[in-house]
């Protein structure tokens, strides 16, 4: 299905800032373009019409297309897939950012391979506040291990990141998001930390997503309709 994406990127700016302004929101919305199964022709089409973030789920995808960004130098390359502990390395010398932690195996693996490649990491924790079994994610009521991510050495946390229960009842992806918005609240509160990043919001569910305080959309199908295997 063709799409027009410069038309597409506009209208989902102009969305957000209606939804910003109904929300009386202040704060930095980032749309993260996730590329999954876009060619890298699209990446560099993203960053001429100001996207400058992508999210990509599969490090060998990854390691397959993407080409130069010596052009692109200021593009957010953000990891947004379910992280295997042996692609650790491999993803460190891709990606930007691992917005994916899902464990805290997985959060003292990148926190090692960190230090030995002599590097800072910078990620966010990925919660599952649905509680559905199929997905990944720490157990929202799991505080303890989830704020033992943060103080590992060479691993930045910026803050939270869920995926939107899989039901189109309103009320239910609304809660969703609240409880990760309220969690985020609760750690800095508790913890004295400077947690700032809600990563919540797809293409079928970022305007509740940012009615309960996401900064940041991941976004496909909207932009790119409907994906094309590689």
């Amino acid at each position: 299905m063709k799409t027009n994406l410069s038309k597409n990127i506009l209208r989902i700016k102009r969305e957000i800032l209606e939804l910003k302004e109904k929300r009386k929101y202040n704060s930095h919305i980032t749309i993260v373009a996730a590329t999954k199964t876009q060619p890298f022709s699209i990446i560099k089409k993203c960053y001429s019409l100001g996207i400058h973030c992508i999210g990509e789920n599969r490090v060998q995808e990854a390691e397959r297309k993407f080409k130069s960004f010596e052009k692109m130098q200021n593009m957010q390359r953000r990891f947004i897939g379910h992280l295997q502990r042996n692609k650790v390395k491999k993803c460190l010398n891709l990606f930007n950012t691992i917005d994916s932690i899902d464990s805290l195996k997985l959060a003292k693996k990148i926190s090692n391979t960190a230090n030995q490649l002599k590097k800072q990491v910078t990620g966010l924790i990925e919660i599952n506040t649905s509680k559905e079994p199929q997905k990944k994610g720490f157990n929202i009521d799991n505080v303890d291990e989830i704020t033992a991510c943060l103080d590992l050495p060479n691993l930045d946390i910026k803050g939270l990141m869920t995926l939107g229960p899989n039901t189109r009842v309103k009320t239910e992806i609304k809660e969703a998001f609240s409880k990760l918005r309220s969690l985020k609240d609760q750690i800095n509160a508790d913890y004295n930390k400077g947690l700032t990043e809600l990563s919540m919001g797809m293409s079928g569910d970022y305007d509740i997503a940012i009615e309960e305080g996401s900064t940041m959309v991941r976004l496909g199908t909207v932009l790119f309709g409907s994906r094309n295997r590689l």
